[in-house]
């Protein structure tokens, strides 16, 4: 009998490449999705038609439980959240309100509604913050730095208390960073292949930058994805770090970027007062500016992927330089076609 699952979050990159999975693995996809003044599907603009769009809020459990209604979900992945850091700190009270109390809604209309259904929240290497110890695995103290960061950890604990109270198949993914190009251009990195891109063909000048010491696990969505079912797929429900075990600096990220672009970069300055220029013409290409430092920096992310490798069989098969690769390729082709 044919599986069905319902995909909140469906329009961001991680639900799209999750919807085009399950698609491929014989589900019935439904997507929830917020109503708005114009539709928007977002990035699963390309599978209406082949997905079922519900309509519903994560703060709003009447909708949810409706959503669980129809859908009659064997399995639901939780990817919906706000889930900008930078922002939850413009709206902590939003943030928490989708990502901390959205989960528990969810997991009610599932407790209501079907209690069989398999449940996986999204949760994320933030709740690590100010890192205890390095690297990060499932058993690492939490220390959140954000307010997306405490929102998220309330998300995760709440999981794991319905699984324990009420023995329902719920899951956490302690998802490290994540990129593809499908991600919204106000993260960082894609900030970085757009600008990049950009630049290459005469359409900015310059690329301004926060904490380029920062450094963190950059590992493809796609492959990230593929984690979230195979812990759906497992005998008994348990949480797993996803992450590839290598971190790097947003300033190796730049310079992967514009080396994907065939432009060297070359380094200056330290802190507030560096900048990279081109090496082949000694023109200033990127600058830091104070502006888009965090109030409480997340200095170092690094996750530690065994138990996923050994227990689920995942393992990431898109390296750094590809995904950084895929990016790049992505933006120059839609800045070119841009009018």
């Amino acid at each position: 009998m044919k599986k069905s699952a319902l995909i909140t979050g469906v329009n961001g990159q991680d639900g799209s490449y999750l919807a085009e999975l399950l698609l491929e693995k014989g589900y019935k996809v439904y997507g929830l999705i917020r109503r708005k003044s114009v539709v928007d599907y977002g990035n699963s603009t390309h599978l209406v038609g082949k997905i079922e769009f519900l309509y519903g809020d994560m703060t709003d459990l009447t909708s949810l439980i409706r959503a669980m209604k129809i859908s009659e979900a064997d399995e639901v992945y939780n990817l919906a959240a706000q889930s900008f850091v930078a922002t939850s700190w413009e709206q902590p009270v939003a943030t928490a309100d989708i990502d901390a109390v959205g989960v528990t809604n969810m997991l009610e209309a599932i407790r209501v509604v079907r209690p069989a259904c398999r449940f996986y929240q999204a949760s994320t290497s933030e709740m690590f913050g100010l890192v205890q110890e390095v690297p990060q695995s499932e058993s690492t103290p939490f220390y959140p730095r954000s307010p997306y960061g405490v929102a998220k950890l309330y998300g995760h604990w709440i999981t794991k208390n319905y699984r324990e109270s009420f023995g329902m198949y719920a899951c956490s993914g302690i998802l490290f960073n994540h990129e593809s190009e499908r991600r919204g251009l106000e993260f960082v990195t894609r900030k970085i292949t757009d600008a990049a891109a950009r630049i290459k063909l005469g359409k900015q000048d310059l690329l301004e930058l926060g904490n380029m010491d920062a450094k963190r696990d950059w590992g493809h969505s796609k492959d990230y994805v593929r984690a979230m079912w195979l812990m759906l797929q497992q005998d008994e429900a348990d949480d797993y770090v996803i992450a590839t075990g290598e971190t790097r600096s947003v300033r190796d990220f730049v310079n992967a970027a514009f080396t994907a672009l065939d432009i060297e970069l070359e380094w200056h300055g330290t802190g507030a007062e560096e900048y990279a220029t081109n090496k082949a013409d000694g023109k200033t290409l990127v600058k830091v500016n104070p502006k888009f430092f965090r109030p409480a920096e997340v200095e170092l992310l690094l996750g530690n992927p065994a138990k996923a490798e050994a227990k689920l069989g995942w393992k990431r098969e898109i390296s750094f330089d590809e995904m950084v690769s895929r990016m790049v390729k992505a933006d120059l082709e839609r800045v070119q076609n841009e009018r």
